[in-house]
């Protein structure tokens, strides 16, 4: 079973109403590392 990493995040962080900046703000990264998550570009 393979999980979708990027699908998975950008749907749990919509379902809950919270913005890219919300959410690194709230786990200490910038911005532009959640956007990179989220298109599949680095996840590290």
């Amino acid at each position: 079973m393979e999980i979708n990493l990027k699908e998975k995040l950008r749907s749990l962080r919509l379902e809950k109403n919270i913005t890219q900046d919300a959410l690194a703000g709230h786990l200490g990264i910038t911005p532009q590392s959640v956007s990179k998550w989220e298109r599949g570009v680095s996840q590290t």
